[in-house]
């Protein structure tokens, strides 16, 4: 059968062999034939994704189980969540290649695609796989673990490490920010680490004028790091003259403090050297500029 159309231009349109397309594929005979083949996919389809469901709430448990198992070892925070992070991921991946080779997918197509591929992904994750060492290679060397404060070389990047995954570290800083660097960032460059030691020593500078006693200045200084309940007395503690500067007499003081009351003291420190100075008469100078007039 041949059916002629035309359009409104007269144009004529032709559609040929309708009538064989529907007594092909419209008719009982054949999806009689092909219900059977659609049933049995569409019933591999939905066995995996309950598969899939079930198998990504066990793999959950196992997570957890993971976690549980070294917080009882008492293993390190980081490498705690790198290792569940890993187990994670892996135990995905072989859940999708199962659930691929259920499809007929063969296990040599698999490994082949994924040779095939590989250099073209390396090339593309580069950073990604650079981030993924440097995540090794900080639960391995350590240079800082949860709950350490550091800070990036550059200056840009500090807080309080929150988190060490496969690729990146959170950061928590003063304000409450989350900052994530990238792994290889941080074992590519300079890290201070804050909060590595329990003890850390206090250093604060004050300049007085010329005319000040600097024998009182010391003996003031001296009298407050005594005073200060946060100052460790059982270790060394020093005043000292710094420099001789252009307008000012710098002097200095040094003293152990524990690490978590570093901020607290040396704010208070300055407070109370600034009223005290006042209070006896010791000269804190600005910079001054005289100009004589000849």
């Amino acid at each position: 059968m041949r059916i002629i159309l035309t359009d409104a231009l007269t144009e004529p349109l032709e559609i040929a062999g309708i009538g064989e397309f529907f007594r092909q594929y419209l008719t009982w005979d054949y999806w009689s034939q092909k219900l059977p083949l659609i049933g049995s996919f569409a019933g591999r389809v939905l066995l995996a994704i309950l598969v899939y469901v079930v198998a990504s709430k066990i793999i959950h448990k196992l997570c957890k189980l993971i976690v549980a198992s070294m917080n009882r070892a008492n293993a390190d925070t980081g490498v705690t969540q790198f290792v569940s992070s890993f187990a994670k991921a892996a135990m995905y991946f072989f859940l999708i290649v199962s659930i691929a080779t259920s499809f007929g997918v063969k296990e040599s197509s698999i490994a082949a695609l994924l040779a095939s591929s590989g250099v073209a992904i390396g090339l593309a994750l580069q950073g990604g796989l650079s981030n993924l060492a440097g995540g090794v290679i900080i639960l391995i060397l350590r240079p800082f673990v949860i709950g350490d404060y550091i800070i990036e070389n550059s200056g840009k990047q500090e807080g309080t490490v929150v988190k060490i995954d496969l690729f990146y570290t959170t950061l928590s800083t003063v304000d409450n920010r989350r900052i994530t660097v990238p792994n290889g960032a941080l074992t590519n460059s300079s890290i201070v680490n804050v909060t590595a030691k329990d003890n850390r020593k206090l250093e604060i500078k004050v300049g007085i004028s010329y005319q000040a006693d600097l024998k009182k200045a010391k003996k003031i200084l001296e009298t407050l790091l005594h005073e200060d309940a946060s100052i460790m007395s059982d270790q060394e503690m020093q005043v000292f003259v710094d420099e001789l500067a252009a307008d000012s007499v710098i002097l200095g003081l040094r003293a152990w403090v524990k690490t978590e009351e570093y901020w607290a003291t040396k704010w208070r420190l300055n407070e109370k050297i600034k009223l005290t100075f006042d209070e006896q008469g010791i000269e804190i100078p600005f910079p001054q500029l005289d100009v004589h007039i000849k």
